[in-house]
């Protein structure tokens, strides 16, 4: 959590006062701040409203961006909400827009309450809780793909009330074009030849952002970290960079994102949570788009879309062009099979077979006993970026895990990919965990 001065946290509370207030036409008193945390210097506070003519919430969530980042993300989350708000009660994703200020980026949002946090029902030890939290998150996803489907354009109309230079912006887009464009020579720097197939593969998914036969709005990050669990179910709680793309990215984050979230025992039954949350999203969407019934259709669609968020992310684990791969070898690393299956790994060889301390390519998974070792952000390719996205991660072993999940779902529908998967989850192994 972002340690805050109590000044900026009072400053923020009076500009949310005064906004209020005007809004109101009387004054509107705001008490008992409660520092929620925020990526970078964003301020999030929970308060009380002590005084307030309207019947507003007993208590509100401020939110308020640093004056010098670039404005385009702050319009962009405006548009975001004010779309999301518009929509019917039952479709809503997450909390509503109270107010925004874009002169001094403040945004007054409707409090979700504390709810539970997806990752500690991830991290827990109720397995059968851990699936109905998965079922939900994905049903939740298929409501709001399923509600927004034809409203592009009264998004970009929103999008168009910002700074130029807002509309069309996107932050996460902008990235896996760069991650797709040195693709093939980062992968030839670990030794690993990527196919014209796989590359064919990447651009496609890399299209999605722009086209796609399932057009539907997103919060943009909506993996474990961003989501609460309260009494009107699940809730996206960032939309930062939200607008509209090919729905099949969504589910493709959340399956790639939420393993290394998973305790022990759910970690047992991940590829069964796989298929709960694939099948929740669809039953939310096949309607509307009856060609996600097709099994092998659907599982190829979320290859390729997986493809491109496991390279995304090893992407940002990489270090610069001009630096040496095997000088990023002091990330975190673990000890041994137990804790690297606590964090994520498969605890199988990356084509499949069962191990228990057997040598893959002259490296022993079973044989690991390394210290833990913190990695500087700074290090990471990809540090320039300000949000704290959840695929984002530090730790070798879970992109080491990616890998090997995605050649495990590749495996029955591109075979293709399914190798590329596996020759670069060894070469990353051997790379970070040898």
């Amino acid at each position: 959590m972002t340690v805050i001065t109590e000044s900026r946290i009072t400053s923020v509370v009076r500009a949310a006062e005064a906004l209020l207030s005007h809004r109101a036409g009387s004054p509107v008193v705001l008490a008992e701040p409660e520092d929620l945390g925020g990526s970078g210097r964003t301020i999030v506070v929970r308060v009380r409203v002590a005084q307030n003519p309207l019947s507003m919430d007993r208590t509100l969530v401020i939110k308020a961006l640093p004056q010098h980042e670039d404005p385009h993300a702050f319009h962009r989350e405006i548009a975001s909400y004010k779309y999301a708000t518009a929509l019917p009660t039952e479709s809503r994703p997450g909390p509503q827009l109270i107010a925004s200020d874009p002169d001094v980026r403040l945004m007054v949002l409707s409090d979700l309450g504390r709810g539970n946090a997806m990752t500690d029902l991830l991290a827990g030890t109720d397995v059968v809780e851990t699936s109905r939290a998965i079922s939900a998150w994905g049903q939740a996803l298929g409501r709001m793909h399923a509600a927004t489907v034809g409203g592009e354009g009264d998004f970009a109309a929103l999008v168009r009330r910002g700074p130029a230079g807002t509309q069309g912006g996107d932050l996460l887009r902008e990235e896996a074009l760069r991650a797709s464009r040195v693709a093939r020579a980062r992968a030839a720097d670990l030794g690993v030849e990527m196919g014209c197939s796989v590359v064919r593969a990447l651009d496609t998914a890399c299209r999605l952002f722009d086209e796609g036969d399932h057009r539907a709005f997103s919060p943009s990050d909506v993996g474990p970290e961003n989501i609460l669990l309260n009494e009107a179910g699940v809730q996206f709680m960032d939309y930062e960079w939200g607008g509209f793309r090919d729905a099949s990215l969504d589910i493709a984050y959340a399956l790639v994102t939420f393993a290394a979230q998973l305790g022990p025992q759910a970690l047992d039954r991940h590829g069964d949570l796989e298929i709960a949350m694939v099948d929740a999203w669809r039953s939310e969407v096949h309607g509307i788009w009856p060609a996600l019934r097709r099994d092998g259709d659907l599982q190829r669609t979320l290859v390729i879309a997986r493809l491109l968020w496991v390279w995304l992310s090893t992407i940002w684990m990489l270090p610069d062009d001009d630096a040496d791969i095997g000088g990023a070898a002091h990330l975190l690393v673990g000890h041994g099979d137990e804790d690297l299956a606590a964090h994520g790994v498969d605890l199988r060889d990356l084509d499949g077979t069962a191990v228990d301390g057997v040598r893959i390519d002259g490296l022993g998974i079973g044989d690991l006993d390394l210290d833990t070792v913190d990695i500087d952000a700074d290090e990471a390719v990809g540090s320039h970026y300000a949000h704290d996205w959840a695929l984002h991660t530090n730790d070798p072993r879970v992109i080491v895990a990616r890998w090997s999940d995605l050649a495990t779902a590749a495996a029955p529908v591109d075979p293709e990919i399914a190798d590329f998967a596996t020759a670069m989850g060894v070469a990353l192994h051997r790379v970070w965990l040898s």
